[in-house]
């Protein structure tokens, strides 16, 4: 398992609500091994020529390259925004051990 075989994504929310919905979907399907939900933050953005302020609560989401498809289909179809911030991130480095653990716990059964 290669370092650059397992994804950092990440995604905001509008509130802990959906982010937990979110995080329990993402696990339960096998396309994250794991997502940690992270305090609120204030995101300001340009939305249809407005500018915005808005609390989000970001998500921390850990995947495979293999596995992101299925994943940003998750999201996407749970996510409450109309255009979701989904960002993957590669990763350079990391403990063997729990890049192992990432790419067992996000196996799609179907495959396996």
């Amino acid at each position: 398992m290669l370092p650059n075989d397992v994804l950092l994504v990440l995604t905001n929310l509008p509130n802990r609500e959906a982010a937990v919905k979110l995080a329990n979907a993402l696990i339960e399907e096998k396309v994250a091994a794991c997502v940690s939900i992270l305090a609120a933050c204030t995101s300001v953005y340009r939305w249809q020529g407005v500018v915005e302020n808005a609390e989000e609560i970001p998500l921390h989401i850990k995947t495979t390259a293999a596995r992101y498809a299925a994943l940003e289909a998750v999201i996407r179809r749970l996510h409450p925004y109309e255009l979701p911030e989904i960002i993957a991130v590669p990763l350079a480095h990391g403990l063997p051990g729990y890049l192992q653990w990432v790419h067992d716990e996000t196996q799609d059964t179907q495959e396996a």
